[in-house]
């Protein structure tokens, strides 16, 4: 990535500027991955989406080019080397090469560590974790081989941070264990130019979570234990994380790696 010197009456708002650039999106079809396609597709960036409903991934495919970005799908989870590598192929075959990586793909499945079976966390771990370095491992060759430097957002969490009573064992292990991958690569990538971040949500609005936002039931109680500890009054929505994402991306961050960055209304600041 260039840095952009500013002289004069330069407006610093191109420092924001994405247009022209490549991108890979993993787990295009989840809250975030959606908002995230959206938002490069709006800013002029060429998309390789990736996701596993074949259906969903077409339709925000469709989405993102009524934003004027070219785009490609790829219909595949980052579950193996082969994966990751056909997303970054996919990337680099339609637009030439790849300057930015999104990993939005995750999951969670709680439960009370003494009630979890290995395999629910070993799932858990590939997901969070396996998936993470698996598109890194396959976007870092790629990037390192262009030499022109490159932008990497993980997606981190709150608890990656924080532990919770739910039954997070996993799920708390798999977000610290992403924020550690994001501090080794940017120390490892950064004399190839190559930044590393990650974006720590708290709870945001997605389907996993939609229960939450219920006017009534269990989520009403949930949420409101939520909100007595942000300080700024609610949970959070997917739009809440673009803004960030836009500056990890852009050159404006050139200086910025092996951070976490809370988009979480205050919630670990307390």
């Amino acid at each position: 990535m260039t840095v952009v010197a500013m002289s004069g009456p330069e407006s610093p708002v191109r420092l924001f500027d994405l247009s022209g650039r490549s991108a890979l999106i993993t787990g295009a079809t989840g809250a975030f991955g959606r908002v995230a396609s959206r938002a490069l597709g709006a800013a002029g960036v060429n998309t390789a989406l990736a996701g596993a409903n074949r259906e969903l991934l077409e339709k925000v495919g469709t989405e993102v080019r009524s934003l004027g970005a070219k785009v490609v799908t790829v219909d595949r989870r980052p579950e193996t080397v082969e994966d990751a590598d056909a997303m970054v192929a996919a990337a680099v075959t339609a637009f030439g090469g790849l300057d930015l990586v999104v990993v939005a793909s995750g999951m969670n499945d709680p439960a009370p560590i003494v009630e979890m079976s290995l395999d629910r966390w070993e799932g858990i771990m590939d997901a969070n974790v396996r998936g993470s370095w698996l598109v890194c491992r396959a976007a870092g060759k790629q990037m390192i081989a262009q030499g022109r430097g490159g932008k990497v957002v993980l997606l981190s969490s709150t608890r990656g941070k924080l532990g919770h009573p739910a039954g997070y064992s996993g799920y708390c292990s798999s977000k610290s264990a992403v924020d550690g991958l994001t501090r080794a690569l940017a120390c490892e990538w950064g004399r190839h130019r190559i930044t590393v971040n990650a974006i720590g949500p708290t709870v945001f609005r997605s389907n996993l979570t939609a229960w939450m936002f219920a006017e009534e039931g269990p989520g009403k109680a949930a949420r409101e234990g939520m909100l007595s500890r942000i300080p700024l009054g609610r949970l959070g929505e997917p739009e809440d994380l673009v803004g960030v994402l836009i500056f990890l991306l852009s050159p404006a961050s050139d200086f910025c790696t092996g951070q976490v960055y809370y988009v979480d209304g205050g919630y670990t600041a307390g």
